[in-house]
């Protein structure tokens, strides 16, 4: 027995040893070559500080080129898989397909050129400060791979002792001079070539708010004067002698020429004015007569007269195509032939198709072991009445069926319809001005959505919704419902199902009949599209009202049997209000730290004393606490698996806690991972007596649930999938000091994992 496994481990590691040398890629180099495996840079001067040469090591290795194979675990895949596939013997198939779409080729030494990688190194230094830097180029070889060294003696940091800008009374020289504060080149700083040209691009762009259309940033001359001390510099700010005269003006805005109707094949200068409408300041040229003049007057932001600067220029355009209507926005401005410095601007705009219609077929899944398909149609009219109103009608239906668990046969059916209307005005009687790049909207839904449950009942819903949307930039964005209905009613109740309500009482609040009406506001604030920060947020804060004023003027109160009806439906009121954080910690180029809390509450009062089941707040699932299945959490310390309904958890809550945070970092190509640990519950404002444990109280912390779990997300740019294993280390519905888990996990064993054990398969990132 010792012999077989000896010959057993011996085996395993030639097989290792093998694979290993494999994915090394060393097999199949030309003759005389070697495999290159990366450069370093070492950074050494005894007049420049420690934390200095760490920073520039950091900076410079980066420009080494060629970049070597990428490689995992000291295993390089990418070159394993280019050499596995061997030459392919046609540009197709699934060997061409291995080495030039999986694989990579080898990156040779050949191809390293040191003096140069020594040139760039020692430019990026000398342009950072550090002049008379002198650098060293050597490489190293080991068996058939080799690496290249660079060492660098960069010297002494030169700083900026002052910035001197024009002082001549000219207009152009007044203007950069006036420009002056805000500067990014800083006394006492080091001296950075980089800075520089941030310098001159920031003049540039503060001369363009001031009406230089003119102007460019190659007009202006930095000098260095690095005589006027020991390692100090001067820099002094020039515009060039050979600045044209265009450059050196200020100019104003005469006429505005509107083209909505233009045809990508037409020269825009050799458009010919024909069928003019002029109407305020603007000439409008639609022989067709599509649009409205009234958008371009709302939409664009120059006027006659009016200065021109770049932020108005840039509003504009980004106004336009933010209206949804048009495929092109081209934009240009000419010298007016009248006197004066002025601009003539014209906005050249090929519309989309006015109607168009589409179809998308959707897989479904979810942690209740439902899966399913969804096929919906949507018809749009983009310019409707032409004000470029957009109308948008879908109707949709699909079924979800449970694969797995106790209840087999239980499949839902869903289908509907919705209609959207787009107003890219605020449709108000007080006036409304926005100075964003975004068009502030009015937008009204009407839906209708029919669920059937198999075996249990159907339910119809009906909604509607008028209100605004309006965006102040691109961080904050604001959603304003004026009114917002939902009116649902059950059909068809199964005895199975009436004989579950007779049995457990609270499931009967699932097919009440519910009315809903009032506003909604919610407020949303993110600088996650700013890839450099290492720090990103995301905040959204929501508020719903149902029923406030209809109750105060109709004096509804349910404690004392004044409940009012509306259509035969006792209405809802209540306030609920919920709020969620994200944080995002970038580590690495491939990875970051992502966080999330969501803290709600709702409270009904009046004409109600319990919220409406579709309005309360449910745990678990893919995007929530994923180590529990979708509404089988809480509410506190109820234990939902205990009720003899088991085919439809009735675990929602009048308040809600959640917190996740995970680590995301690539892997490999396309494929994401992340480890993850989601916590959280729900709780109840009132004692329930179905539910013991569900009122919330001082203790509520010690009521969370916490789960834990890996996943892997495969990033095809044009969407995420992502797949998450996760069990419970917390639950809190077990006894007071029995709630951790963690001593009680069983990999190996196939009961905890059927217990335990939950399967997230989505679309897109949780958070």
């Amino acid at each position: 027995m010792k012999m077989i496994k000896s010959r057993h481990n011996l085996s395993y590691c030639l097989f290792t040893a093998v694979l290993i040398a494999g994915c090394s890629g060393t097999r199949n180099l030309p003759e005389g070559d070697l495999l290159y495996t990366g450069g370093s840079v070492d950074v050494v001067s005894e007049s420049t500080p420690k934390k200095e040469r760490k920073a520039l090591e950091a900076a410079l290795e980066p420009l080494l080129r060629p970049k070597p194979n990428a490689s995992f675990l000291g295993m390089r895949p990418k070159l394993f898989f280019y050499n596995l596939a061997g030459e392919p013997t046609k540009d197709k198939g699934f060997r061409y397909w291995l080495r030039n779409k999986v694989g990579e080729p080898p990156v040779l030494y050949s191809e390293v050129d040191l003096e140069y990688n020594k040139k760039v190194l020692q430019n990026y230094a000398e342009n950072n400060g550090y002049f008379n830097t002198t650098s060293v180029a050597d490489s190293t070889r080991s068996g058939k791979k080799a690496t290249a060294e660079y060492t660098l003696d960069p010297k002494r940091l030169y700083t900026i002792r002052d910035v001197k800008f024009p002082a001549d009374s000219t207009l152009l020289g007044t203007a950069v001079n006036k420009v002056r504060r805000g500067s990014v080149l800083k006394k006492e700083a080091g001296y950075s070539l980089d800075n520089i040209k941030l310098e001159r691009g920031r003049i540039d762009t503060r001369l363009k708010e001031k009406g230089f259309y003119y102007f460019n940033e190659d007009y202006l001359l930095v000098q260095v004067d690095s005589t006027v001390a020991d390692h100090k510099v001067d820099l002094i700010v020039k515009i060039k002698n050979e600045t044209p005269d265009l450059a050196k003006n200020q100019y104003k805005i005469n006429k505005i020429v509107v083209y909505p109707n233009f045809k990508l094949s037409k020269d825009s200068a050799a458009v010919v004015d024909e069928e003019k409408l002029e109407y305020n300041d603007f000439t409008i040229i639609d022989k067709e007569d599509l649009f409205k003049p009234r958008i371009f007057d709302r939409t664009l932001y120059f006027k006659k007269d009016d200065l021109y600067n770049r932020t108005n220029h840039n509003l504009s355009l980004n106004r336009l195509v933010n209206l949804g209507t048009f495929k092109f926005v081209k934009n240009q401005f000419k010298v007016s032939d009248t006197v004066g410095n002025y601009l003539d601007a014209y906005y050249y705009l090929t519309p989309l198709p006015k109607k168009s219609i589409r179809a998308e077929l959707l897989a479904k899944t979810n942690s209740a072991n439902y899966t399913g398909t969804e096929l919906n149609l949507n018809w749009s009219n983009r310019n409707l009445w032409k004000g470029a109103e957009q109308l948008t009608i879908s109707a949709f239906g699909g079924v979800e069926v449970q694969v797995s668990g106790q209840n087999n046969g239980f499949n839902v059916y869903r289908f509907g319809t919705e209609a959207n209307l787009i107003w890219p005005r605020i449709i108000s009687p007080f006036k409304f001005e926005s100075s964003s790049g975004f068009v502030p909207k009015t937008k009204a839904t009407l839906g209708y959505e029919f669920q059937n449950r198999t075996k249990l009942y159907s339910l119809q819903t009906l909604k509607g919704s008028f209100g605004y949307l309006w965006k102040e930039n691109e961080r904050k964005e604001h959603l304003f419902n004026l009114t917002e209905i939902t009116y649902a009613s059950p059909r068809n109740v199964t005895p199975l199902y009436q004989a579950q309500i007779d049995s457990t009482a609270s499931l009967g609040r699932v097919i009440e009949k519910q009315l809903i009406f009032g506003p909604t506001y919610s407020y949303t604030y993110t600088n996650t599209m700013e890839k450099r920060k290492k720090n990103t947020f995301y905040y959204k804060g929501s508020i719903d009202l149902s029923g406030n004023i209809t109750g105060l003027l109709s004096g509804a109160n349910i404690k004392k049997g004044d409940t009012i009806k509306v259509f035969d439906v006792p209405f809802s009121q209540f306030i609920k209000i919920e709020n969620e954080f994200r944080h995002y910690l970038k580590l690495g180029p491939d990875s970051q730290l992502a966080s999330r809390v969501i803290v709600g509450a709702g409270f009904a009062y009046g004409n109600s004393d319990e919220m409406p089941f579709i309005k309360q707040f449910f745990n678990g699932g893919t995007n929530s606490i994923r180590a529990f299945r979708a509404r089988s959490l809480g509410p506190g310390t109820y234990d939902g698996s205990t009720n003899n309904n088991t085919f439809l958890p009735d675990q929602s809550g009048d308040i809600k806690f959640e917190f996740s945070t995970e680590y995301r970092a690539k892997i490999y190509g396309l494929v994401k991972g992340a480890v993850f640990l989601d916590a959280g519950n729900i709780w109840l404002l009132k004692e329930d007596p179905e539910k013991p444990g569900a009122k919330f109280s001082k203790d509520f912390m010690n009521e969370l649930a916490v789960g834990v779990g890996a996943g892997l997300r495969f990033d095809f740019s044009f969407l995420v999938l992502r797949t998450d294993l996760a069990f419970p280390i917390r639950k809190p519905y077990l006894a007071d000091g029995e709630r951790w888990v963690l001593d009680k996990i069983s990999l190996g064993n196939s009961g905890w994992r059927s217990d335990n054990l939950v399967f997230n398969l989505a679309i897109g990132y949780p958070f």
